[in-house]
């Protein structure tokens, strides 16, 4: 194993460890919340601050790691998370409902920068060590399946983080979970500390903040493209369907273990999808169209959805449960693709710049389709969250219309 597959196989590892109770933090927060009495509305608005402390987290966070390392990066990222679980833990059961939800919202915030400090690290250094290890070995890019495998990977850790969550609240408890979950990361982040070189992906950084956001036409469009996407996921994803679930009699256990079953099946898709999508020479001229084609394919399933629970067609709850099915299949595809797309889009130079600013706007969709989720359930129950989706996915296909086809000069340097 050469050196570049070796701290690519590190950071998978480490990004593992996070995300595993990142996704159980998620489960921890609604269930146990939910199961006090808070409103749909007032779950959603625990993760607003999670959500919105990684559009800035994301920005700066390429920033910084182009300047000071990835590895660096990446250790304050999980140094973050641990903070933020031990600040959580003190929650106390007598405070006032306001203090309360301040609280939890502020821990929450924490995590939310710590999350994605880490993953703008993470990806970043896919770029890096992809790079390294064509030189290393001079064989052809291996981009494609190196993004697919780490995002695949890393989503189906989240799934399991689901179900986790669910189980760790239902036998220890909401304290006793935090702890351990805290204690889990401090193992990864000594791996880190032991492995890593300190400086990889060291650079120069961009000077201002014109140089900043000036990025080239295909990761603008992409950006534009993540936004809705992730908000159309996270409009019914955040509250909308645990909440429904729940309220058909479903345990905690049971939510968090469909949540669970989703997400690695996302997961595993988005592993597979450089053998779903047609690849070419170019890296571009096939792939971009299907990313339009995906976008398109994935706004019908939502549409019938609605219209399922507009019928109230019989077995709702399993309707819903195959539709959601359907969908995760399709946004894995569009998932990946966007992630390969990003990286093949990025220079090799500022590529954790590149990708701190999509992310950044990956981060805005999932703020806004978090508030979207507690606002629309709240009016129309999972119909209007299912629409919101639809109009989402709507919008995220034109957008893909603007990708362009062939990389220019600026995009084509490694």
């Amino acid at each position: 194993m050469n050196h570049a597959t070796r701290n690519y196989a590190i950071v998978t590892a480490a990004y593992w460890g996070f995300t595993l109770t990142d996704g159980a933090l998620r489960m921890l927060v609604l269930l146990h919340f939910y199961q006090l009495g808070y409103s749909p509305f007032t779950l959603a608005f625990l993760f607003l601050l999670y959500e919105a402390a990684g559009v800035l987290a994301n920005l700066i966070g390429g920033w910084l790691a182009t300047r000071y390392g990835i590895t660096r990066m990446l250790t304050v990222g999980l140094s973050t998370q641990i903070t933020g679980f031990l600040l959580l833990s003190l929650l106390q059961p007598g405070w006032a409902a306001a203090l309360s939800v301040a609280w939890v919202v502020v821990a929450q915030g924490i995590c939310g920068v710590a999350k994605d400090l880490t993953k703008t690290a993470s990806k970043s250094a896919i770029k890096v060590t992809q790079a390294q290890a064509k030189a290393e070995d001079g064989g052809n890019s291996q981009l494609f399946k190196w993004v697919a495998w780490f995002t695949g990977s890393k989503n189906a850790m989240k799934g399991v983080g689901f179900f986790l969550g669910g189980v760790l609240l239902q036998t220890l408890g909401f304290r006793l979970s935090l702890w351990a979950m805290a204690a889990l990361l401090a193992v990864g982040l000594a791996g880190v500390l032991w492995s890593l070189p300190t400086l990889m992906g060291k650079s120069k950084a961009s000077k201002s903040a014109r140089e900043l956001f000036a990025k080239n036409a295909g990761i603008n469009g992409l950006a534009a493209a993540r936004v809705v996407l992730f908000g159309a996921r996270d409009v019914w994803f955040v509250v909308g369907v645990p909440v429904f679930l729940y309220s058909q009699g479903w345990t905690f256990t049971m939510v968090g273990g469909f949540l669970a079953a989703w997400t690695i099946g996302y997961g595993l898709v988005q592993a597979m999808a450089p053998h779903i999508v047609r690849r070419s020479a170019d890296g571009l001229s096939a792939e971009v169209p299907a990313a339009r084609l995906w976008s398109a394919l994935l706004a019908v399933v939502p549409m019938g959805l609605a219209l399922a629970v507009w019928l109230d067609a019989p077995h709702l709850e399993w309707v819903v449960v195959g539709g959601l099915a359907l969908f995760g299949f399709a946004f894995a595809v569009n998932s990946s693709v966007h992630s390969y797309l990003v990286l093949a889009y990025a220079g090799s130079e500022k590529a954790a710049e590149d990708v701190g600013f999509y992310y950044a706007a990956n981060a805005l969709g999932r703020f806004f389709g978090t508030l979207m989720s507690g606002l629309l359930y709240q009016w129309g129950g999972l119909l209007y969250a299912l629409l919101g989706s639809a109009l989402m996915l709507v919008l995220c296909w034109l957008a893909t219309l603007a990708l362009p086809t062939h990389k220019t000069p600026a995009t084509a340097t490694t």
